[in-house]
């Protein structure tokens, strides 16, 4: 790997949406960390994708809410210098009415999405400081905005990550490093496809279409570029009109 080029980690970057944005990236220039979970071998498969693109990356696997496990990965991460990139997109659902929802399933949800950003994001800060640059993207969702039945844990998880980024991007604004949150709508491929018909979105949302992984994968790839330097701590949402 050539010692110039800036790193990129992707966490959940092995799923549709983690892997169009490893794709983007890598393509940019950067040298995109794929993470997986407990699946290596669909990170390594993403990996050898855009190597066989002419583009540089590497697969990397731990539990994001794991604290031990996450500081162990990040700090082999780091032996080979900064991290000039993080795109923490890792997430998970476990839906269920509130009234009939478990205490495992608020504190899983919550552990993955919230804990998980300040396990990844949190070491990477000073390293990326003495860099003077640095792009912190973190994926949320249109449930963290308005609601949707069913995810309160999901959308108390991601719209926590609202106000955490706010106040990263005000301490680490003078360093060089931006802060933002993308907030996604329906999105092709996964959980979409399964959830949702043509004609049900048609109805939510006012583009009357699905978005898809490569359009999300756009806009992360302009904010992590130099051109989106003085757009910080913003919450952007990507959802064809839903709000």
């Amino acid at each position: 790997m050539n010692d110039t080029i800036k790193r990129a980690l992707v966490t959940g970057g092995s799923g549709g949406l983690g892997s169009a944005i490893c794709r983007r990236l890598a393509a940019d220039g950067f040298h995109a960390i794929v993470h997986a979970n407990a699946n290596r071998d669909r990170a390594e498969q993403v990996v050898a994708d855009i190597v066989a693109n002419g583009g540089s990356a590497q697969a990397v696997a731990f539990d994001v809410a794991d604290a031990e496990a996450s500081r162990s990965a990040i700090e082999a991460l780091l032996r080979d210098g900064p991290v000039q990139v993080v795109v923490n997109n890792a997430g998970m659902h476990d839906d269920a009415p509130m009234a009939g929802m478990s205490e495992a399933q608020w504190k899983r949800v919550i552990d993955v999405s919230l804990h998980g950003f300040f396990h990844v994001t949190q070491p990477l800060l000073l390293p990326m400081a003495r860099a003077r640059w640095g792009r912190i993207v973190s994926v949320s969702s249109v449930a963290a905005v308005l609601g949707n039945r069913g995810q309160a844990n999901y959308a108390a998880a991601k719209s926590a990550l609202h106000g955490a980024t706010k106040s990263l991007a005000r301490e680490m604004a003078s360093r060089g490093i931006t802060a933002n949150v993308i907030a996604p709508g329906v999105i092709r491929g996964g959980m979409a496809d399964d959830t949702f018909s043509d004609e049900a979105i048609k109805q939510m949302v006012p583009a009357a279409r699905a978005g898809t992984p490569g359009e999300v994968a756009a806009l992360v790839g302009f904010l992590c570029s130099d051109a989106a330097g003085y757009i910080n701590g913003q919450v952007i949402g990507i959802n064809g009109g839903m709000g």
